[in-house]
């Protein structure tokens, strides 16, 4: 037998769906009369579709006992192939299907917050005007619970970031933007008038900040150590949007945010953007997606969108 592999054996074996189907049916029922039954297929014709297998592949794949059958380890590789490719060609199926009638169907995808914030509403603003009936699942959160997430196949794919620890294993990542953050305040806080603000400045402040060991707040007090400042201290530690901005209305208090989030809430007048850069910004986020993972129609129609949308803003 050639070892070498060969991406086309079962082109020149003819390989049928009705022997994958038989595998997975003596997987199940480890007989061959009830296998051949759950098929409709007389036992005979069973044993040869087998047979004939097992000749092509040059190997045995179940052990024939007295009271049923067993698979070799051969027999597990393939069956567990078998059931891969049934799943690939029923969720092709599916696709034909909703290409058909027009996108339908449902679909997750997972989003921290700053492009949940703009890019991809407008991602799937535009998908919905094409696809109304596609139903689509958004999960905004941290990227190591949406990561978790993907991994476990709950989302069709997301944009946050790639984590340091690892747990990247077989994704794929396609970055979009960097994210720089800034200091906010509430309208008419007196450091909005300053002109020449700067980081001593707002060492001075009562700050609202994410929790200690996240990466934004690591990042925020690394900023005043590398300008020899000690970071402020007596900050109140949420991530409650909400209690964000009735605490800044409510007080002087400051608070650090991406850039582009805080521009959103300051087109509202929620909030205003401190007159300074900030040396201070997260990593880089994109689109992640798992490997060998096919994408529905519906979930390739609205990646196709992020990629649009995102080409604009940045």
């Amino acid at each position: 037998m050639d070892d070498a592999p060969n991406p086309n054996w079962f082109l020149r074996a003819r390989l049928k769906t009705r022997q994958l189907l038989l595998l997975i049916a003596l997987d199940d029922h480890r007989n061959i009369h009830r296998a051949a039954e759950a098929l409709c297929m007389t036992q005979p014709a069973a044993s040869k579709q087998l047979k004939d297998l097992e000749d092509m592949l040059e190997v045995r794949l179940f052990e024939r006992l007295p009271r049923g059958m067993e698979p070799t380890l051969f027999g597990e590789t393939m069956i567990r192939h078998a059931r891969m490719a049934l799943t690939s060609l029923a969720a092709a199926h599916d696709d034909i299907v909703a290409l058909k009638k027009g996108l339908t169907g449902q679909l997750e995808v997972g989003v921290i917050m700053t492009p949940g914030m703009s890019l991809l509403p407008k991602a799937i603003a535009r998908v919905k005007s094409a696809a109304p009936l596609l139903r689509i699942g958004v999960h905004m959160d941290t990227s190591k619970v949406l990561l978790d997430l993907l991994q476990r196949g709950v989302l069709d794919f997301m944009i946050g970031r790639i984590l340091e620890e690892g747990g990247s294993t077989g994704l794929q990542y396609e970055e979009l933007t960097g994210e720089p953050a800034c200091a906010v305040a509430r309208l008419g806080h007196p450091l909005l008038s300053r002109d020449d603000l700067s980081l001593s400045d707002l060492a001075t402040q009562s700050w609202i900040l994410p929790p200690p060991g996240s990466v934004l707040r690591h990042r925020w007090e690394l900023m005043f150590r590398r300008a020899a400042l000690e970071p402020p201290v007596g900050a109140v530690d949420t991530t409650a949007l909400l209690v964000i901005t009735a605490l800044l209305q409510q007080t002087d208090y400051l608070h650090v945010m991406p850039l582009e989030v805080a521009k959103y809430y300051a087109s509202l007048q929620a909030l205003a953007i401190l007159p300074i850069d900030l040396p201070c910004a997260m990593d880089a986020f994109g689109i992640i997606t798992r490997e060998g993972h096919l994408l529905s129609p519906g979930a390739r129609a609205l990646l196709g969108e992020v990629r649009g949308v995102a080409r604009e803003l940045y």
